[in-house]
């Protein structure tokens, strides 16, 4: 195996050490599915992004990223947030043109890259339209999963929404609240299975001085991520719910997530009736080789 070129990427981040770290493997064509995932329990990050050349007509790259546990994911979240951010600053762009695309799995999805001046790149991505799957009725049995009292949950019911990978989108009355919750993480997997989602975003619509429209914390056991400072595929499905609910009026949604990690994330999204648009900025503050 030849040696393996990597960067640290703290997206959704203004400065260092804050937003979600991503290890970003550049130039892995040659790696293999197991090499893929050997280096992301190596790194141990929520998500190790590998970029390879793209098999589907119309893209400029594809990206494939694996969590500690091994498991491949889709979506466009910060896993492709924090590559772009690195393909936007390292000169690999055509500094004339704005508009690229990225294969994810199957999908090929549009990237805007905007360049204000002597200031970092801001990425723009545009995720699958929302798919609204289904409510649930065991709030009870989530609230103490999550080790909170059914009494914390909103009158909302939880639901399962997608734009590239399905979430549990769970409202809660208050920020203490989000900051309360305890998961077990066996029990929680199990319930997520049998709801069919992937993860759980965790959220409130309580105001604060940060002006954010929802305050979240997101759990997924069911690929191995104990808790994730900032989730782009979590963010963009409960955009879409808070917009339909009328819970943001201007098609705008402001996310404050990774405040109870110590690592403030701020996500945000842009939808429309058939378009959902995630947002961020963030810092290359790291790179190395692999010798192996």
């Amino acid at each position: 195996m030849p040696a393996v070129r990597f960067y640290w990427v703290d997206v959704f981040a203004d400065v260092p050490l804050t937003g979600n770290p991503l290890s970003l493997v550049v130039d892995a064509d040659a790696l293999t599915d197991e090499e893929m995932r050997s280096i992301a329990r190596e790194f141990n990050q929520s998500e190790t992004t590998f970029l390879v050349a793209p098999s589907a007509a119309g893209a400029d790259y594809r990206l494939r990223s694996f969590t500690a546990a091994g498991v491949e994911v889709l979506g466009a979240g910060h896993n492709a947030m924090g590559a772009w951010i690195w393909l936007a600053g390292s000169g690999a762009l055509a500094a004339e043109r704005q508009q690229f695309a990225q294969q994810i799995g199957e999908d090929v999805l549009p990237v805007w890259i905007e360049r204000p001046g002597a200031g970092r790149p801001r990425v723009t991505m545009r995720q699958a339209a929302p798919r609204f799957l289904h409510t649930i009725d065991r709030t009870a049995e989530f609230a103490a999963a999550l080790g909170l009292h059914a009494i914390s949950l909103s009158d909302q019911p939880g639901e399962v929404v997608s734009t590239g990978a399905e979430h549990l989108l769970l409202a809660v009355k208050s920020r203490q609240d989000v900051d309360r919750a305890a998961p077990d993480a066996a029990r929680l997997r199990a319930l997520l299975a049998d709801v069919g989602a992937e993860g759980c975003y965790l959220f409130t619509t309580e105001g604060g001085e940060d002006h954010a429209d929802a305050y979240a914390r997101f759990f997924n056991p069911t690929v191995g991520i104990v808790e994730d400072p900032a989730t782009g595929t979590a963010a963009g499905p409960l955009a879409a719910l808070l917009i339909r609910n009328s819970y943001a009026a201007d098609g705008s949604v402001l996310i404050l997530q990774g405040h109870a990690m110590g690592r403030p994330s701020l996500l945000t999204v842009s939808v429309d009736s058939e378009h959902v648009d995630l947002s961020g900025s963030g810092l290359v503050i790291g790179e190395g080789v692999m010798q192996l």
